[in-house]
């Protein structure tokens, strides 16, 4: 494990003395960068009494499992696949800007249930400070569910978790932001297992050509691409936009654009404003 400063290492401390006082902690667990360092942390200050759940639906991308299962291997973390149904509710489908609240309440409600059927004390999940400047509905699901946020309870922010998590040895230090992949889709397009699976074929593509930090935002018969600024000069290129239009039109697309603002978290977010009554809260740090 690398050297951590002192004011990472005193928050990290924190994080474990929270977590043991949470009893046995159940994770909510994708894979990625937050949930991996959080599943970490638990296991570390709790072992057996803890347990990461990842849950499986057509909107989780096929990639992420695998790198799941990488991260429980290597640091022997208890876990388990689940199910969820988020797809066989009509306000999910509809992709209203308030969908992660729909999503957040299944995933939380069928962990809540195996809470209870197991014995465990607590959810968590890994929200940090970086993700209280965008809008987030899912975080209203997790507080109306009980679930605990403990990296806003110790203030850590994205890049403080991804050192942490490089000095824990975790495979996920530096992967890129990820997100469902009906994240893809603008709001009012209906989620449809079809359109997800065009979009993770298409980034899974992408991937397969050399990008490393790209979205496909599905468009209905436009597939418009986000290449991360650093990289987008390689795909403008005009041998390599060919090679990716030729790995994305078959995937049920007439048209592939480049968007020439790069990628961008939180795009379809941008000038969100009040629709159709919808009230829109960003989300709020817990007090420390």
């Amino acid at each position: 494990m690398s050297a951590i400063p002192p004011e990472l290492q005193a928050k990290q401390a924190a994080l474990l003395a929270r977590l043991r006082a949470a009893g046995r902690v159940m994770v909510a667990f994708s894979g990625g960068v937050d949930s991996s360092y959080l599943a970490w942390a638990a296991h570390r200050a709790l072992e057996k009494d803890t347990l990461a759940v990842t849950a499986v639906s057509p909107s989780y991308p096929e990639s992420h499992r695998a790198l799941a299962e990488e991260v429980v291997a290597e640091f022997s973390i208890p876990h388990r696949f689940v199910d969820t149904h988020e797809m066989d509710r009509a306000e999910y489908r509809a992709n209203r800007p308030d969908r992660c609240y729909f999503c957040k309440t299944e995933l939380f409600e069928v962990m809540g249930q195996m809470r209870q059927e197991l014995g465990f004390d607590a959810v968590v999940y890994g929200v940090n400070t970086d993700d209280t400047g965008d809008f987030r509905p899912g975080h209203r699901a997790a507080d109306e569910h009980g679930v605990l946020s403990p990296f806003l309870d110790v203030a850590l922010s994205k890049q403080e978790i991804r050192d942490l998590s490089r000095a824990a040895g975790l495979p996920t230090a530096d992967l890129p932001a990820s997100a469902c992949l009906a994240s893809r889709l603008p709001y009012g397009t209906e989620v449809t297992p079809e359109r997800l699976t065009q979009v993770d074929r298409g980034e899974e593509a992408l991937r397969g050509l050399g990008f490393r930090q790209t979205r496909l935002r599905h468009h209905g018969e436009i597939a418009r691409v986000e290449i991360a600024p650093d990289e987008l000069g390689r795909a403008l290129d005009p041998q390599m936009a060919k090679a990716i239009v030729a790995a994305i039109k078959p995937l049920g697309f007439r048209y592939v654009s480049l968007d020439l603002e790069g990628y961008r978290t939180g795009a379809l977010n941008e000038g969100l404003v009040q629709i159709e009554g919808l009230t829109i809260h960003p989300v709020h740090q817990t007090a420390s």
